[in-house]
This record gives structure tokens, sequence and C-alpha cells, in this order.
């Protein structure tokens, strides 16, 4: 557990510095690509069609789906929210899949054919083309050919960099859209409230809570190992 938390300071002050963005860039791709599949697969589950996942060079991204007939608020709501979970959800599976040898290495080769398979089923940008494929390819490597140390450090470091997402999200949790290519669009918890009534800030506190509570349970659990 000593280590997650270290790895989570460290992260948290390189993306804070000028330089550490840089750094860790292809871990931002990584947590857009977290969103926005949360998004494509929530919509696929109430029976949408998930047909494009684009990722801009900025980090930012949609996952573009249809539906036949007219959503109901509630899957609106639920497609929305499962976007903004995605990346903590991600995180603690993966910080929980390194308690132990065996979920470690199966956790990495799934990471890695889920990286693989959703850049040539949906993904529809160069970001992404360029930069999934290629840690597909490294969890791939790391699953089958890695020492264990190395693979349960990836395991647990790309398991703390979805959980920092509460850090990095933050301000987008409560606004109500930003500018994405030059336009302005609606935010996730912009989307609930039109949905559920209830004002952006207050569902941005929300999943803020359910968020923390994740991390704090897969940590705790982290411990008992």
């Amino acid at each position: 557990m000593t280590l997650l938390v270290v790895l989570g300071f460290i992260s948290i002050l390189l993306w804070g510095s000028p330089w550490g963005g840089y750094l860790l860039y292809p871990f931002s791709i990584l947590a857009t690509w977290f969103h926005e599949m949360g998004h494509g697969l929530a919509a696929m589950a109430f029976g949408n069609d998930f047909e494009r996942l684009v990722i801009f060079p900025d980090g930012s991204g949609y996952a573009m789906h249809f539906s036949e007939a007219e959503p109901s608020r509630f899957s609106q709501a639920m497609i929305a929210a499962s976007g903004l979970l995605g990346p903590t959800f991600a995180g603690c599976m993966l910080i929980l899949a390194a308690r132990t040898h065996k979920a470690t290495q199966i956790a990495l080769a799934l990471l890695g054919v889920a990286l693989l398979g959703s850049t040539l089923i949906w993904v529809r940008s160069m970001t992404g083309w360029l930069v999934l494929p290629a840690l597909g390819a490294i969890s791939l490597g790391l699953a089958f050919y890695g020492r264990e140390k190395y693979r349960r450090f990836a395991v647990q470091f790309l398991g703390v960099q979805g959980c920092i997402s509460i850090y990095r999200d933050f301000g987008y949790l409560f606004s109500e859209g930003g500018v994405m290519e030059g336009r302005m669009q609606r935010s996730d918890t912009g989307y609930i409230a039109d949905a559920l009534f209830l004002p952006y800030w207050f569902w941005g506190a929300v999943i803020t809570a359910m968020m923390g509570a994740m991390v704090i349970w897969s940590l705790k659990r982290a411990h008992r190992a």
C-alpha cells in the first residue's frame, strides 16, 4: 500500500509540473480511453450502437453512440456517469489485480487485448491509433515475457494513474462544460443534470464521493493482501 501512495503522490506532483505532463502523456491518453470506453460500453449495455471513439492530441475525446429509440433519462445519466467513473473503476481493478501473480498477468493480458481490440473496432483518430496499440503491445509483452516484479509494478502504476483521475478531473466534474476542438461541449455532469434535474455541481459531488469510496476500498483490500 505504501508504494501505491508514493506512486500517487509522485504522479500528482508530475501532473502539476510544467514538464510532467509530457512524461505522463501516454497515460493521459490511456485515462481518456478508460473514460470514453466507459461511455461506449454503458451505451451498448443500454442497447445503443457504439460507433466510434475519438481521442484528440490534447487528451480530450468523445465516444459516439446512437439509439434507434428515444433514450430514457435514466440511461442518459448512467452513460454520462460511466465515463466519469471509468478511469477510477479501471484503476481500482488493476490495483486489486496486483495482489496475486496470476491476477497481475491476467490483468495485463486483458488490458493489452482490450486496447488492441478497441483500436481496431472503435478508435477513429490518429492519436488513438499511435498511442493505444503501443500501450497494448507493451501490456501483452509484460504479461507474457516480463518478470513478476515488473508486471506487478506496471499494474500498480497503471492503477494509480486511473485512480488519480479524481485529482485530474476535479475541475471538469464541477463545470457545466468546456471547449473541445474549438467548440463548447456540455460536461458529463451537465448531461446528468439535464437528465435528472438536480444541478451539475450536485452530481459532481456525488461522482467525487463514489470515486473516493472506490479508491479507499481498493487500497484497503490491497493492504490486506
